[in-house]
């Protein structure tokens, strides 16, 4: 595991340093999941959730918070975010929304951060808009599930978890 970086000489938090580094094309995908009741995920599929669509309303609360990330997460980078695409999968056999981001920029560093908050924050709108007739849905699976640019290199998630360089 190599050094944390940001930490400074008296150990505390700091942002890190990027302006040596060089501009290049970064990509991350993340997803998160949204389990709920089977009556939940019908009413989000014919549009009977009464605060309006779910799913748009969650896209671009999605794109929304990838753009927004450095004001939320402290040590994050301001970012030129060049695209943001936010996917969901209905998938009434485990009953999960399933939610994919894709951020992408060119520059000093990566959008990793963009991608996980993207999931998380359209994971949290689905469930503001649906916690009427649903309190008990959950949460489950974030997690970054690709990079691609920078000096670690590209990374792909493995099934079960395990890290996978390219």
């Amino acid at each position: 595991m190599s050094k944390l970086t940001h930490i400074n000489e008296q150990g505390r938090a700091k942002m890190v340093d990027v302006s040596a580094k060089d501009d290049t094309r970064r990509l991350a995908v993340a997803q998160a999941y949204v389990r709920l009741k089977p009556e939940t995920l019908e009413l989000i599929a014919s549009g009977g959730i009464t605060k309006g669509d779910v799913l748009a309303v969650a896209q671009v609360a999605g794109v929304l918070a990838a753009k927004e990330t450095s004001r939320l997460i402290p040590m994050c980078h301001p970012l030129f975010i060049t695209a943001v695409d936010i996917s969901f999968t209905l998938d009434t056999v485990e009953q999960l929304v399933k939610i994919r981001a894709s951020v992408a920029t060119t520059g000093k560093t990566g959008v990793e951060m963009e991608a996980l908050t993207a999931v998380s924050v359209a994971a949290l709108t689905i469930y503001d808009m649906c916690k009427a007739v649903d309190k008990e849905m959950e949460i489950t699976h974030i997690c970054l599930l690709e990079k691609q640019g920078g000096k670690s290199g590209d990374y792909r998630r493995v099934e079960g978890g395990e890290e996978g360089r390219q």
